[in-house]
Order: C-alpha cells, then structure tokens, then sequence
C-alpha cells in the first residue's frame, strides 16, 4: 500500500468514529426519557400509611424499578414501617405490570403486637412529683394499647425530659428495654428511672448589670429556696427582656455546684443595650395617603431604668411629634408613670388645627390580664373648623382599661381586644366647657379550621356636654375612611353647618362584621358589612359592604377592600382602601 492509501484511509477511518459517535449522542438527546416505575402501595390507611410513606420517602425516585433487587428493598422498607406501628407479621403480594411500568404492593398487616406489660418505676423524690404520674397516665403506652414504638420512645424521652425541667439533676435510668415477642404477638415496656433528689434555686447572682441590683431581682419569678422549674428560668428571661435594657441575656443553673446541697446558685451574665435606637419605617393607606415615619429611642437612660423615646409622622393630612419620658417603679413591668408630650397639626376635610397635649400617665398591669392607665391630660387646640375659628383648653383627667388576647401570629386564629375610657372636664377646672367623654371598644377575632376567619368589632364614643362647638376638634367624632366605615371618605361622615361644612359629632357608634376565607396560602378573600353613624341628635345610620383581599405579609397583614357606601351621596358610593397594619 502507498503512503496516499494510507493516510487517506486512516482520515477516512477518523471521520467514520466520529461521525458514528455524533449519531449516538443525537440518538441519547432526541429518544424519549425511559418512563419511571410507578409505586402503588395498597391495603393500608391512616396513621399506618403514613409511616409507610414516611420510611418509602428515604428512597430516592430515581432508583424505581421492576428489579427484584428493588422488590426486596421496598419489602424490607414495608416491614420495618409496621414493624414501628406494632404489626410484625405482615403478608405482602406483589405484583408487577412491566408493559405499565407499574409495581404493585398490597399488604395485609396480620395481627398487632399489643402491650402485656408495663413496667415503669420511678426511684427517688420524682415518685412523689404529680407531674411525673400525670406524664405516665396521659402516655399512650399503657397495656392492652397496639405497640407503637414512637410512644415508647416519646415516654422514655419524656421522663428523661421533664426530670431536667423540675431540677433533676440527679436522674439516671438504670433500665430501659422495650421486650417484643413476635409469635405470641406481645411486648414488655421496661423503664426504671432513679431521679435523686429535686434541687431548689438557690441565690441569683447578676454579673455585667448597668441597671441597679434591686430593679434586676425585682424581675426575678421565683424565690430562693423554691423547687426549681425551667419555666421559670425562661419567664426570667423574658422579663428582662421586655426592659430593654439589655443587648444580651444568659441565665443558666450552676451545676456544677450539684451534689453538694440541694439549693442550686442561679448564674445571669447581662450586656447592656444600646443607648440610642433609630428607626424608620414608610407605610401608605388611603386614609392618610403615604406616611413616613421616624423614631428615636434610648431604652435606658440612667441606672434606674429610666427611658425615653420620640416619634415623628408625616403624612398629607397630619404631622405628629411626640416625645415621652417613662420612670419605672418598684413592680418593673407592670407599675410606671409615664410624662408625655405631643403637637400634631392636621388639614382634612373642613378642618385645619394645630393641637399641643402634655399628659401624666401611671399604669398598672393587673393580674386579671387588664391593663389600667391613670392621667390628667392638658389639651390645647388653636383650630377652623368649618366656619368656626377658636382656641381652646381643655384639662382632662381620666381613668382607662385595656386587655389584648390572641393567639396564631399576625393574623391571629382567635383573640380579642377591649378598651374602655372615662375623661371629665369642667369649666371650673381650667377647662373650656363641662364635658363626660365616655369611650368603648371590642374586637373578636375567631376561627374555624384553618379556612375560615370571622372579624367583629363594635365601637361606641360619646361626649356628654350642652354644645359641640365648645370642644376642639380632636375632642369631637368624625366617622369613614378604613377603619370605621369604609365605603366613605376619612371622616367624612359628621354634622354639618349651615354652609354644609362638617362640625364634629358628640357621639359615634359604628360596627363590623367581616368574613374571611384562605384562598392559598397566607391569600384571603373578604366579605364584610359596617354600619354606624357620627352624630349629634338623631342618627342617620350609614351602611357600608363591600369585598376585600387580605396578605399576611412579613411586616404584618396588608388589607386591600372595595367598598361601597349605600348611603353615601350620589359619585362618591364606591371607595377603595389599602392599609397595612394589625387587626387587633
């Protein structure tokens, strides 16, 4: 062969591989992707097909199969899932439809394994703890009950768990078996638990405290000498952080100090927080148009724990500064005065005013879950309202009570809130004119499911007082907008002059009832009705209906409604508002 030949022939040979390897790949692309087995599992219900999909969910998708290979592993997976559940001997067919692709398992459970005996002793003083024998009675390990292992290892955990609760230090088991017999179909439950003596707490000792010594201890929940409880280690820690005070917190039983007596130190290390805390936040509903707003806090400010904290509020209609100055006293948490200061000038409507209150406030929270508040406020409002032009005073002292209650985060499942309020002024008093302002409101919040939300609010104001128009405007009632009744402008509902310019009303009643429902999600879908009036005479009750969107959003639950006002007049019945904000 020449040497043309040959090199001709091996370009020719080279071309020929890779154009055959070219084939097969394109061949690997374009053929369809190999079906993937299907794993029925038939026979089983309830809990017992849970457990099953729970141990099957372990095998990959991609590893299916009509293998014996596979066969036998799901069977062994099968077995072990009711094995966990009780049934020992289960019967499994097998059945394999290889045109489908389909594997077929279809279990017969037999007869379960149930409990014979129980055999829990409980050594040293938890033998007279009620907590422990309540633990053991509400335990699903009991005899005659199906063999489930999970319970058994739940008990076992739960007395290893609540010993460490209670100040056990001490506890050990020295035995724990679970003893199964598969043929007689019966099982033994073995757990003997010594638990020594329970500890007490023992002296609290603050390291890295910036607040003094008797403000720390007065948060303290427990007394020296009292048996030890982790809740109580986690209410300590909870109110110390409800001060402020403090940037980091760390409380831990010392023990090191067991064995040798039975009343435990309490170690606390605490940093102080800081000083100075800015924040700022931008929010928008269709009341006030966009608001922006600024706060300034300083959570301590001297070793008594005094604080103080100002905000600024910018929105079209309203500017709001207030600054406030808080002195806690003896009951940290829940006894303080509080000295407050504010100005706010609003432009809304037919009104324009600009509105300076100093108040004396001292708050008690009270065991029943009320919280009250005592105050003298100073009130003085250089104001137009409509055609009226004034300046007035007002010394108002007041007593109030307020309790919120819910559950299930920021869109609560259930809760309510509740506010009542008593004011009085008198001319003889530094006041402008004699006025009772009586004020109450209740909201309930209730659920059905997960589904299914109900909203209903009552809301009821009044100002006992001859005439209106010696009030300032803050002291008076303007209802609509978002929060009343929607499907009127904001406060745009309210007695009005001779030249139709709103007045202000004594009183205002209005209500709602809403309905929501979870379409996906944290999405809800609204119905709702509100009904009520401002007025000053004779009320001209107003409905509003209307449907809404609703978000529970990262920052709080964002509303979304569109509302028309059946009574409201002639091109201004359809109003849509937007805010963001709590429910309760």
């Amino acid at each position: 062969m020449d040497k043309v030949s040959y090199i001709t022939r091996l370009l020719f040979s080279s071309t020929l591989k890779r154009v055959m390897t070219l084939v097969v790949v394109l061949g690997l692309i374009s053929a369809p992707a190999a079906a993937k087995t299907k794993l029925n599992i038939e026979g089983l219900a309830g809990d017992l097909e849970k457990n099953v999909e729970v141990y099957l969910s372990a095998i990959e998708e991609k590893d299916y199969s009509t293998s014996l290979r596979f066969q036998s592993r799901v069977e062994s997976t099968v077995t072990e899932a009711l094995k966990a559940m009780g049934y020992y001997a289960p019967t499994i067919v097998i059945q394999v439809d290889e045109e489908k692709d389909v594997l077929t398992f279809t279990v017969d459970m037999g007869e379960p394994v149930t409990i014979e005996e129980v055999d829990v002793v409980l050594d040293g003083e938890a033998d007279q703890d009620d907590a422990f024998h309540n633990l053991l009675q509400q335990s699903a390990v009991q005899k005659g009950a199906i063999l489930n292992h999970g319970d058994y290892d739940a008990l076992k955990s739960g007395i290893r768990n609540m010993a460490l609760r209670r100040g056990y230090f001490d506890g050990a088991f020295t035995l724990s078996r679970l003893e199964v017999s598969p043929e007689r179909k019966q099982a033994f439950v073995r757990l003997h638990y010594t638990s020594g003596i329970r500890y007490n707490f023992g002296t609290t000792l603050v390291q890295g405290s910036h607040i003094e010594e008797s403000k720390v201890q007065s948060l303290i929940p427990y007394e020296e000498g009292q048996p030890y409880l982790a809740s109580d280690i986690g209410s300590f820690n909870q109110n110390l952080s409800s001060t402020g005070w403090f940037g980091s917190i760390y409380i831990e039983p010392d023990l090191s100090q067991v064995e040798k007596g039975r009343d435990l130190p309490v170690n606390v290390q605490l940093s102080p927080q800081s000083q100075n805390q800015i924040e700022t936040g931008l929010g928008y509903s269709t009341d006030v148009g966009i608001r922006g707003t600024l706060k300034w806090k300083k959570p301590w400010i001297n070793r008594f724990g005094h604080s103080f904290d100002s905000s600024f509020q910018l929105s079209q209609p309203e500017q709001i500064i207030t600054v406030g100055y808080e002195i806690p006293l003896e009951d940290v948490l829940n006894e303080y005065y509080r000295f407050a200061y504010g100005m706010k000038h609003l432009d809304n409507r037919d009104t324009e005013s600009l509105e300076a209150t100093a108040a004396v406030e001292r708050h008690w929270q009270l065991d029943s879950g009320w919280h009250r508040t005592l105050y003298l406020k100073a009130v003085q409002e250089d104001f137009q309202q409509g055609s009226q032009d004034d300046s007035f005073f007002m010394l108002l002292p007041g007593i109030a009570y307020s309790k919120t209650r819910s559950r299930g985060g920021a869109m609560p499942t259930w809760g309510d809130k509740q506010r009542i309020s008593v004011e009085y002024g008198d001319e003889n008093f530094l006041s402008e004119t004699q006025v009772l302002r009586l004020s109450g409101n209740t909201t309930w919040i209730r659920s059905i499911g997960s589904n299914h939300r109900g909203i209903a609010r009552l809301d009821g104001r009044s100002n006992f007082t001859e005439d209106v128009t010696r009030l300032p405007p803050s002291l008076r009632y303007f209802a609509g907008g978002d929060n009343n009744l929607r499907g009127y402008g904001y406060e745009s509902i309210a007695p009005v002059d001779e030249d139709g310019k709103l007045i202000g009303a004594k009183y205002m009643v209005t209500s709602t009832l809403e309905y929501q429902y979870r379409v996906y999600g944290n999405w809800w879908l609204a119905a709702f009705v509100d009904y009520g009036d401002a007025f000053s005479e004779t009320p001209e009750w107003k409905t509003g209906t209307g449907v809404g969107v609703r978000w529970a959003s990262p920052i709080g639950p964002v509303r979304l409604d569109f509302a028309l006002g059946l009574d409201a007049p002639e091109g201004e019945q359809f109003q849509f508002h937007f805010g963001i904000g709590p429910e309760l």
